[in-house]
């Protein structure tokens, strides 16, 4: 198996609950109808926004994440986070828990004047990466095949996305060093280091190669725990995009939901010494935000009181 293509165990048929509650179908033919003028809107506007300098194309971008959210009816909740994490120390076959650190301060040293922060998210639907885009105005680190995908491949290119070839591990140096020289230009860039998408309930591990790019740029690296909620402000697991369910079923069943909430809670910055440790770290917080206590126990993570 590729390391760099790890496959999550969620399911649709497993994983996803039917809904709290749902809408018309009237108001889901609106919201459909709505959200496909958007992004067939958004890739005219992809052909302007390449005339555009990064930060233009940027705050484009952010602009016009935030009218898909509404379109979806999605409601974006943005809040501060805190955490504590156990500092792992890296050995031979995995990692062993060392002394516990507040997360706001890394072993390392701080971070470089100029420099953007690399955001990392735990991946649960294909709407996260539109989530931190209108919370966070940044760019976005996606797998190549988007550049293939109709209509989308327009909005990538005018949003500034940044490619990675998954299948093809020795285009990974070229990759980092590409979100290396967006770091240090003061441009954020947005990853999502589970490599797959999970259904919410639980996570994978961070894989460590993007956070190589914010060790070389001396940039921070800022954890974002992703979750979406029912109307009852229960986690919902509706838009969830994993296994075998396609993008249009995913997308009806989005558009079906009533009182959708995607809360995005901005972690303290997390720093260190080498790449395994900075993923653990930014791992382990956001696991502190998006698991019960009886799982992330295996993340060896403290969540403060």
């Amino acid at each position: 198996m590729n390391p760099w293509l790890p496959i999550a165990p969620c399911m649709p048929v497993t994983c996803i609950l039917p809904p709290a509650a749902t809408v018309g179908r009237t108001r889901r033919a609106l919201r459909l109808l709505t959200a496909t003028s958007l992004v067939l809107a958004g890739a005219v506007l992809g052909l302007v926004a390449r005339t555009l300098g990064t930060e233009g194309r940027i705050r484009l971008t952010n602009v016009w994440s935030r009218l898909v959210l509404g379109a979806l009816g999605v409601r974006m909740e943005v809040r501060q986070g805190f955490t504590f994490v156990i500092h792992p120390r890296p050995v031979e076959g995995g990692l062993s828990p060392g002394r516990v650190v507040d997360a706001v301060m890394g072993p390392a040293a701080a971070p470089l004047p100029g420099t953007a922060p690399l955001i990392v998210a735990n991946h649960v639907s294909w709407l996260d990466p539109v989530v931190l885009s209108a919370a966070l105005p940044c760019r976005l680190l996606a797998k190549r095949e988007v550049r293939s995908w109709p209509v989308v491949s327009g909005l990538a290119a005018g949003a500034g996305v940044l490619f990675i070839d998954r299948d093809r591990l020795s285009t990974l140096p070229q990759a980092v060093a590409d979100v290396t020289d967006a770091l240090t230009h003061g441009h954020p860039v947005a990853a999502f280091p589970e490599g797959t998408t999970w259904c919410g309930k639980e996570m994978g591990s961070f894989r460590p190669a993007v956070f190589q790019a914010a060790l070389d740029a001396g940039a921070p690296v800022r954890p974002v725990a992703i979750r979406y909620l029912d109307a009852h402000g229960v986690p919902a697991t509706g838009p969830a995009f994993v296994g075998d369910d396609t993008l249009l079923s995913s997308v009806r069943r989005v558009a079906a939901l009533r009182g959708l909430t995607v809360e995005v809670t901005l972690l303290p910055p997390v720093t260190a010494r080498d790449r395994r440790t900075l993923a653990w770290m930014a791992e382990s917080s956001v696991a502190s935000v998006i698991t019960t206590p009886a799982e992330y126990a295996g993340h060896g993570v403290r969540t403060a009181a």
